[in-house]
């Protein structure tokens, strides 16, 4: 059964195995960093809702409003005018809002990445990391905070699995059978990897 003394006890038999690995305890501007990203990661989403509740309100009166951050700025811009008779006072005052509000925090997250580019430009590890093709500056600095120490990966398999990006075996009788990816492991870093790689495809 799972008791503490158990785990205690699991713990001290796992430590003793010479093929154990330890994760790295990161340093305070690592921390730092991450909580920049994790920050600017919550504007970003913020930052979409507010946009598909505008989508959502104009498409009750018949509005369509293309995909981006720009058209719902400038789509705002012209309801605050005055310039669509087809939306009631009210719901222009409604859509104005939420525009402030996108505003506010279009301006907290350039404040964001401005810190995030001084933490780039201080850091060796992630210049490095930005000269990779379809590794641009948030990708670098999130990389750079995260992994502590990447020689302990003997290849960028190992990294790749640790991040969830390789196949599940399902191996039995000697037939391999690869599934889909693991998605184990960091979440925030897959994504901007995988957005980062899609990207430079296209």
């Amino acid at each position: 059964g799972k008791t503490d003394a158990n785990d205690a006890a699991a713990i001290c038999e796992a430590v003793t195995r010479p093929s154990m690995r330890f994760v790295p305890v990161k340093s305070t501007e690592q921390r730092a960093a991450l909580a920049l990203h994790r920050t600017r990661d919550l504007l970003v989403k913020q930052r979409t809702q507010l946009v598909n509740m505008i989508r959502g309100l104009l498409a009750e009166f018949g509005i369509e409003m293309a995909r981006g951050l720009r058209h719902a700025l400038e789509l705002a811009a012209r309801l605050s005018a005055g310039d669509a008779a087809e939306v009631p006072p009210l719901a222009q005052r409604v859509v104005t809002g939420l525009a402030d509000q996108i505003g506010a925090l279009q301006i907290q997250l350039t404040r964001l990445e401005r810190e995030l580019l001084a933490w780039h430009r201080d850091s060796d590890l992630s210049q490095r990391l930005a000269t990779i093709p379809g590794v641009g500056i948030v990708s670098a600095t999130a990389l750079a905070a995260s992994v502590s120490e990447p020689e302990r990966f003997r290849s960028g398999r190992q990294f790749a699995a640790s991040l969830g990006l390789t196949p599940l075996q399902n191996c039995s009788g000697g037939k391999e059978r690869l599934g889909r990816i693991s998605r184990m492991g960091d979440r925030y870093l897959r994504r901007l990897l995988v957005v980062g790689m899609t990207s430079l495809i296209r």
